[in-house]
């Protein structure tokens, strides 16, 4: 299919798991090894656009053994040059609520021993990347002005705090993070964001809210993700739509 505009591709967390499964497949291998899953092409009326299962096909691979640098190096591989990030978060803030979407401006990194960097005095030369905006604020705001235009709810900004995972958080951990100034929690935000950034590809957090974090909310974590999963995933699945409806 020919391309016009920008490439563009989605790295897809827990909640979309089955998004491609008949899509065609490329099976791209790099010098940080194999990414996540095979790389597949998704058509939206004249886009092809990329997609890498974040945790594979199985939902296997948590989140601190993801390995983020193949993935992110299998898709500037393929040419991309923008990607936007689905990941589910809890909210940690009180302004939002589960079945909501965000587009976060900033982040905390709480994360340890991954490898964050293509810097690593072995497969790339030194590079200190301005990182101020984690978020490239064009394609927050096209996210943003699509959820606009699809009459879809969908915050704008906010800080996601990435933890380290797989388990959720204590009470005691996530007042750290309110009074850290974060709004989201989630694991899966770093060493994405850095990396789009050393690899020169714009990056952005599509997130889905799908639980209050620990001892925000009344139910059950895992209650308020299997309840709130679906209606976030169909409201995010509409502004795709709508999205790459608008890109050029």
């Amino acid at each position: 299919m020919s391309r016009s505009g920008p490439q563009y591709a989605l790295l897809a967390g827990s909640g979309f798991h089955a998004f491609a499964e008949d899509a065609v497949s490329h099976e791209v291998s790099t010098r940080y090894g194999d990414p996540s899953s095979a790389v597949r092409e998704l058509s939206y009326g004249d886009h092809t656009v990329y997609l890498i299962a974040r945790h594979g096909d199985e939902i296997g691979i948590p989140a601190h053994r993801v390995n983020y640098r193949a993935n992110m190096q299998a898709l500037k591989s393929c040419g991309t040059e923008r990607v936007v990030a689905l990941n589910t978060v809890g909210i940690v803030s009180a302004r939002q609520y589960p079945g909501q979407l965000a587009v976060p401006d900033q982040l905390i990194d709480y994360t340890h021993g991954r490898d964050h960097s293509i810097h690593d005095g072995e497969s790339d030369s030194l590079e200190h990347v301005d990182f101020t905006e984690p978020f490239c604020p064009d394609l927050r705001r096209a996210i943003l002005q699509a959820a606009d235009d699809a009459d879809v709810e969908c915050h704008d900004g906010g800080v996601y705090a990435v933890t380290q995972g797989p388990r959720l958080e204590t009470t005691a951990e996530v007042n750290r993070l309110e009074r850290d100034g974060a709004d989201y929690v989630g694991m899966t935000a770093m060493p994405e964001a850095s990396l789009a950034r050393e690899l020169g590809m714009r990056y952005a957090c599509f997130s889905l809210i799908v639980n209050y974090a620990a001892g925000r909310g009344e139910k059950a974590i895992h209650e308020d993700i299997e309840a709130s999963t679906m209606t976030a995933k169909m409201q995010a699945m509409k502004v795709l739509r709508e999205f790459f409806q608008q890109q050029s």
